[in-house]
Order: C-alpha cells, then structure tokens, then sequence
C-alpha cells in the first residue's frame, strides 16, 4: 500500500510546490522547465507532468508548444453578494470588458421544452440567439437565449454585440427585468464548444440555466450557457454572527462548500443560492 501511495503522494507535494510558485508570479510569467523542476524536486518526468496536467486543467498553467510553460491568465471572477433581508444573493458586475459575437440568430417555434419554461404555447415565435461571450477579447462562454418574439420586435444581431441587453430591453422594449432563477452545474465541453472557446476537448466547463421574469412574474427569458471551467470562478462572502431568523423552509439547507451543520447556531447567517451570477 506505502508503494502505491507514494507517487501520488510526490504528485500532490509537486502540484502544491507550483501552486505557491504560481501565486508569486504574473500572468505571462514562465515555469521553469521540466528538465530544472525535476531535478530542483527530485521526482520523475511522470510524476511532474501529471501535477503539471492537474494544473493546466483548473486553469493556473498554460503550455505553448515549443516555448514552455508559463503562468495562466486570472480567472474572471464573479462576486455574489449576500442581501439578507432578501434572503437572496446580488451580483456586482463582473470582471473584464464584456462583449458578444453572434453565432446564430432566428426567430422560430418555441417547441415543447422551451415553451413549458416561457409559459408560451409549443407554436409561439421566439427570438433564438446563440453567441460567444468575449472578455478582453478572449472567449469565455457561449450562451443560448430565448425570448418570446413579441416582446423584442425588431431585434437584430446587432442588438446583441454590444451594450447590456437588459437595458435594451428595459429602454426600447419597456420590458424591465426583476428576478431570474439559475441553476450552476459542472459540465465539460463538446469538440465543437472546445473549438468555440479555445480549449481542449472535455476541458471542464460550468453550465448555466436562467429563467428571467419581469415585475409581473412573466417570464421574458430562457438562457442556457457554458463558461470556461479554466478561466470563470464565482466568489461568495457568507456574513457569520448575528443574523436574522431563517426565511421559511430554510432549514434543511446548506451554504455551498460547507457541510450542513457546521453553520447550525443561533448565531449562523441564512442565505439562499437563487440569482443572476452573470453579466450581461
């Protein structure tokens, strides 16, 4: 068992000893080469390359064919912001100067699947937009929206490329936003998706599903979505002390990335995970 164990055991001290290299570094900065971490480490070509491929793959490492390895670009972070009196979190912009390429735009039939979440009729038109999501230039997502027609007339792709499509909503469509219910889930992406975002294939990737409403609880839009697991990370402050009395049927829930109970006092603060984790 103590064979077994041991490379796996020299994989991890490697990963940890990169990690710490990583975080005094800049992005852009170079990792030595294998050849020098081997010997500075003491370990085989196998064993660092599989802590090298660990870190690749969460995004603190990239490798450029023929020039080595150099430390990865920061994450784009997004911030959920507890609102206790709403028991619900608040998302601060982003990170990074956002913009959109439109892959596909058409208006067709909503069909049975996307009509049972807009409450609209299998046969109703709806506005359907596939387009890349770009930060700094680089591609970051690839969101998928469905909007009943009749609430966008004379929408073109234009439209979508630029600008906060919420506020083209609200200014030339009188369609105000209030809430949107969103689903997080880890995924990987397709050969095709890879190609899109400029990953390998499978790279990890979190998939998004939001179901927008307007003061009237009408829902105005449906969006699937898939961020680079590489380069995307969500970021939550959770208050703890005094808070207020749980909302109702909060008991049985959990902050994530903390088990249940561990947070089980008088004195424990109760969020719930419903909200926009996006920008637009």
């Amino acid at each position: 068992m103590a064979e077994a164990a041991g490379p796996a055991f020299k994989r991890i001290r490697v990963r940890e000893y990169l990690r710490d290299l990583v975080e005094g570094c800049a992005a852009g900065d170079p990792i030595p080469s294998e050849r020098v971490l081997c010997e500075q480490l003491s370990v085989s070509r196998p064993t660092l390359r599989a802590a090298v491929d660990e870190l690749v793959s969460t995004g603190l490492i990239v490798r450029e064919h023929g020039r080595g390895m150099f430390v990865a670009p920061a994450k784009i972070t997004q911030e959920l912001t507890a609102a206790p009196e709403e028991h619900a979190f608040t998302a601060p912009r982003a990170d990074g100067s956002w913009a959109g390429r439109v892959l596909e735009f058409s208006v067709l039939r909503a069909g049975a699947r996307v009509g049972r979440r807009l409450h609209l009729s299998p046969t109703a038109e709806i506005a359907y937009i596939a387009r890349l999501r770009l930060v700094d230039g680089e591609p970051m997502a690839i969101e998928y929206l469905h909007v009943p027609a009749e609430l966008v007339p004379g929408l073109a792709p234009a439209d979508m490329e630029s600008g906060d499509f919420y506020e083209l909503l609200r200014e030339r469509h009188g369609v105000r936003v209030h809430q949107a219910v969103q689903s997080i889930e880890p995924t990987v992406v397709s050969e095709k998706e890879a190609q899109l975002l400029g990953v390998p294939p499978f790279s990890p990737a979190l998939h998004f599903e939001r179901l927008t409403t307007d003061h009237d609880g009408r829902p105005v839009e449906y969006v699937h979505s898939l961020y680079r697991g590489d380069r995307y990370r969500i970021l939550s402050r959770i208050t703890l002390g005094e808070a207020a009395p749980p909302p109702a049927g909060a008991d049985d829930r959990h902050h994530p990335g903390i088990p249940p109970g561990d947070l089980a006092t008088p004195r424990s603060s109760h969020t719930l995970t419903t909200g926009d984790v996006q920008r637009f």
